[in-house]
């Protein structure tokens, strides 16, 4: 019985279910990509004589490597490289090899064998490009043995069509593709230090070399994986520290500026109340934005207001936002202080020195 229990666990679902979001998310992209890509095709093969919705260019390891780029955008075999090499070099060694009249059962194996090693030496392996090699040998006849033209108006485009579509959906969606690479941001101060929650992590090499002995760079990338080492991390921290909240943190009597704040009025601001940075309130209290000191650097125009300084791209917590967001929030160099809004409301503010104060003293506890 339990040797049955675990041979049904080990062929049973191997990951969570997928989120309804990304669910539809994934599908909607994918059959968007395909038609994009098959409505490209057809007009620079000028249709043919053929109407679009009648007949098309695509081919059916499309199918996959559509499935790789707008379901799974992370893994390292759906990106733009291993996408449009990978399908290209299998497509390039299948049309070779058809060139040599191997009985086609001989011919197909061969094929992807082939492919297989050529994606790898080129560092761009990509599952459908197993599909490509195979189906470009079975569509071939002895009267019309596929070419070049082959490989890159139909296989090589095909896939660029794909990759630019998947690189405009999943930008649109909140997806990163291509994924991130290791050292892609630069440090936000423009040094060459690692951002502090990266200085005693594992350096890239390191985890790139602990990839390649489990056999994983396939399936992780090192940013990605550095990212998730981050992440547990601050939330181990955040539990060690107990049921830490960005409320029980938060200062809750704020200096606030208006909207319509001038910018004298905005540096006897900073000046008076020595902050790294002040968050703007509408006179509904609503959130409107956080004014960063170094905002004010080299700006003489009297006329400049709070708006026109404010950063777009600072993330705000919720009242019940845990510790372990909140360093992660922090952590990264990109903002002093994280707002705190609730329904749209301004709230509280928690800045650096709040959580070093509380992890401090978490320290003297423990």
């Amino acid at each position: 019985m339990n040797r049955a229990r675990k041979l049904a666990h080990a062929f049973g679902p191997a990951m969570h279910r997928p989120k309804g979001i990304d669910i539809w998310r994934a599908g909607l992209g994918a059959g968007l990509g395909l038609f994009v890509t098959g409505a490209v095709l057809w007009f620079l093969g000028q249709g043919q004589g053929k109407t679009l919705l009648s007949h098309t260019f695509l081919i059916a390891p499309f199918g996959a490597t559509t499935f790789l780029i707008f379901a799974v955008p992370s893994s390292p075999m759906a990106q733009p490289w291993s996408s449009v090499v990978g399908n290209g070099a299998a497509a390039l060694v299948a049309v070779a090899l058809l060139q040599c009249g191997l009985p086609q059962l001989a011919a197909a194996a061969i094929a992807v064998t082939l492919g297989i090693l050529a994606m790898a030496a080129l560092r761009a392996m990509h599952p459908p490009g197993g599909a490509v090699a195979l189906a470009t040998v079975l569509a071939a006849s002895p009267d019309h043995l596929p070419g070049l033209t082959y490989v890159f108006s139909s296989v090589v485009l095909g896939t660029s069509c794909l990759v630019l579509a998947g690189i405009g959906w999943n930008h649109a969606t909140g997806r990163k593709y291509p994924f991130r690479q290791p050292a892609e941001a630069p440090h936000p101060h423009g040094t060459s230090d690692a951002t502090p929650e990266r200085r005693l992590a594992p350096s890239p090499e390191v985890l790139a070399s602990a990839l390649d002995r489990l056999r994983l760079s396939a399936n992780l990338g090192v940013e990605d994986l550095a990212r998730l080492i981050d992440i547990a991390e601050a939330e181990s921290a955040a539990q060690n520290a107990g049921p830490m909240t960005a409320e029980r943190m938060m200062s809750h009597d704020l200096i606030t500026v208006s909207p319509h704040t001038l910018l004298p009025d905005l540096a006897r601001e900073f000046r008076i109340h020595r902050f790294k940075s002040l968050p703007i309130r509408h006179p509904d209290g609503s959130y409107g934005g956080l004014v960063p000191q170094s905002a004010l650097i080299g700006r003489s125009d009297a006329d400049v207001t709070a708006e026109m300084l404010a950063d777009p791209n600072l993330s705000t917590a919720r009242r019940g936002t845990n510790l372990g967001e909140m360093m992660q929030l922090l952590a990264d160099g990109h903002q002093q202080s994280v707002p705190v809004v609730e329904n749209g409301q301004l709230v509280g503010l928690v800045t650096r020195s709040d959580l070093i104060a509380i992890l401090a003293s978490h320290l003297r506890q423990s």
